[in-house]
């Protein structure tokens, strides 16, 4: 069978329409339509699709021709980035005012707003590092075909389990990525070498050992596939093998800032690297989460070490379709990635913003679990956290194992975590098979039918 067809953007039809120059328009633009077209741009930079609806009616001007100086004023405004398409065409981006009052809002959320970095003692922060890695490492394979619930893939990964098949192969191996990122690689600068590692660990047991540590070649005949509707179309065909190797010698210079560029946030930077790759298409597979992976590469090893608790693909993930469509209009809107950045952006913020709420929510439910057991006795934070969990779960269980692993903790730790709430009446214990597994106790249940 052949590649199913080429997806191609709808376009406005301007052959009627004189392309001008932005200048000479522009002096004589009244407000009306000043506004109109600033309003394509921000909040939400709109593609033609989008924005003739916008303006469907408006006395000022008809679409097309509103359509044809909206792009002189973007042309006017853009800005060149290092990235360039398979004809040595620059990718260029706009850098509009909503984009900088987003940045300095991630830049106090990832930089300590967030959780309040110095009052947040050491056993929160290791849980939500880990629940972060566990939710990016379960949504990112999802987003890649990965079959299986996010509840179903948090026992996986909790219980330490071997992956029984291809879906939870992808996920223990994102997880196991993420933890190298957070561990070891954001400490090294980036190589082919380090880049081989990490798709060695995203594709383990999941892809052919003779694609594995090399880019992929012409031969691979390698492509991207996605459905539009109801059908199934090529969204995007990666640029020749030599073209590729010679853009990734200059991927991993700007990625350690040895390019010569000029600055630019980090952020947008770590974003660029996130389209870079998935431009590129390096590999033969697993392309879409090496280009996630070294987002939250770039940015840990820039210091902003808060992005460890925010997973961005459980986002992405919601809207798979308009994801694509930021790659689609990108490339075949004139090399203009700022619709790619703006969607980014919007999905970082909104994802810290859920970060934040499950923080309120979970402080919340442990401040109940106080109050519905009344103990007397001093636990620790990771044991009031393990208590409103089963306080919030029917079905709630937990093993040494599990215990360890969430708040990265020792299993001796763990251990005396449990039996000492055990000891309390809070928990019980009952083995099963090689596992010693804690249920709620007589006391703790008692408190769940509390009113």
């Amino acid at each position: 069978m052949g590649n199913p067809p080429q997806f191609f953007l709808e376009k406005p039809n301007l052959r009627d329409f004189p392309q001008g120059k932005f200048t000479s328009f522009w002096d004589k633009t009244g407000d009306a339509k000043r506004q109109l077209l600033f309003a394509a741009n921000e909040p939400k930079y709109l593609y033609w699709d989008t924005f003739k609806h916008k303006v469907i009616g408006s006395k000022v001007e008809s679409p097309e021709l509103l359509w044809t100086d909206l792009k002189e004023l973007r042309k006017f405004l853009a800005v060149a980035t290092p990235v360039i398409d398979r004809n040595n065409k620059h990718f260029t981006s706009v850098h509009l005012s909503t984009t900088y009052q987003i940045l300095h809002e991630l830049d106090m959320l990832l930089g300590g707003k967030l959780l309040g970095k110095s009052n947040l003692p050491q056993e929160s922060r290791e849980f939500y590092i880990t629940r972060g890695v566990m939710e990016e490492a379960i949504s990112s394979s999802q987003l890649e075909g990965a079959h299986t619930t996010r509840a179903a893939a948090k026992k996986l990964l909790i219980e330490n389990r071997k992956p029984q098949n291809e879906s939870e192969q992808m996920i223990v191996n994102n997880y196991k990525a993420m933890l190298a990122i957070d561990e070891e690689y954001k400490n090294r600068s980036l190589s082919e070498e380090l880049l081989f590692e990490l798709h060695a660990i995203l594709t383990r047991e999941t892809l052919s050992t003779d694609v594995q540590g090399r880019f992929r070649t012409d031969s691979d005949n390698i492509i991207v596939q996605g459905t539009v509707g109801s059908q199934t179309f090529t969204t995007h065909v990666p640029p020749n093998e030599t073209f590729l190797r010679a853009e990734m010698i200059r991927l991993i210079r700007y990625a350690n800032d040895d390019l010569g560029e000029k600055y630019l946030h980090p952020i947008l930077k770590a974003i660029l690297l996130h389209f870079w790759i998935g431009y590129l298409h390096p590999f033969s597979d697993g392309n879409g989460r090496l280009a996630r992976a070294l987002f939250y590469w770039y940015l840990l090893r820039h210091e902003y070490w808060a992005i460890s608790y925010v997973p961005l693909s459980t986002v992405l993930k919601r809207s798979p379709m308009q994801y694509a469509m930021a790659y689609i209009y990108s490339e075949q809107d004139d090399n203009d990635v700022t619709y790619f950045i703006d969607y980014q952006l919007r999905k970082i913020v909104q994802a810290a913003q859920e970060f934040q709420k499950y923080v309120a929510d979970r402080i919340e439910k442990n401040s109940e679990a106080k109050k519905k057991i009344a103990y007397s006795h001093t636990i620790n934070e990771r044991q009031e956290a393990l208590l409103g969990y089963f306080l919030s779960d029917k079905n709630a269980t937990a093993t040494t194992s599990s215990h360890s692993m969430v708040n990265r903790i020792s299993r001796q730790t763990a251990a005396k975590d449990l039996s000492y709430l055990q000891k309390l009446g809070l928990l019980r214990s009952q083995r099963e098979g090689k596992y010693i597994r804690f249920y709620a106790g007589k006391r703790l249940q008692t408190a769940k039918h509390t009113t």
